[in-house]
């Protein structure tokens, strides 16, 4: 937390999607820190201790959101990691992200009433 709100840090390659992550976040009271490749989302994530991570899984660095994962579990990460991606449904069906180190999986596009109910749940 800083300042009494909770931090989520949201890594993208996408300037969009990170806006329209920002946009929905702030307005309902959350800090939201940025980063659009996998070092700078580290570096971030140092500084900034966020307590939930949104990570693109395929960003244009091959595995780079995969790698940034495991660094995270690598630094003792406790915050709970959720991956966005376009073939969310697909790979939850498919695959045990928890596996991976990861809480969940996202559809983008991101539906924002499914977004904040997921935070309200996982932020207590």
């Amino acid at each position: 937390m800083r300042d009494g709100k909770y931090v989520i840090l949201a890594l993208d390659d996408d300037p969009d999607i990170l806006e329209s992550l920002r946009v929905v976040l702030e307005a309902n009271n959350y800090i939201v820190d940025t980063a659009r490749s996998a070092e700078e989302g580290l570096r971030v994530y140092r500084s900034g201790k966020p307590d939930l991570v949104f990570v693109d899984l395929m960003m244009e660095e091959i595995d780079s959101g995969t790698s940034f994962v495991k660094e995270l579990r690598a630094l003792g990460n406790a915050a709970p990691v959720y991956v966005l991606s376009s073939v969310g449904d697909n790979l939850n069906m498919a695959t045990d992200f928890s596996s991976l180190g990861l809480t969940g999986v996202l559809q983008k596009p991101i539906n924002s009433t499914l977004l904040l109910s997921l935070l309200k749940t996982k932020l207590k």
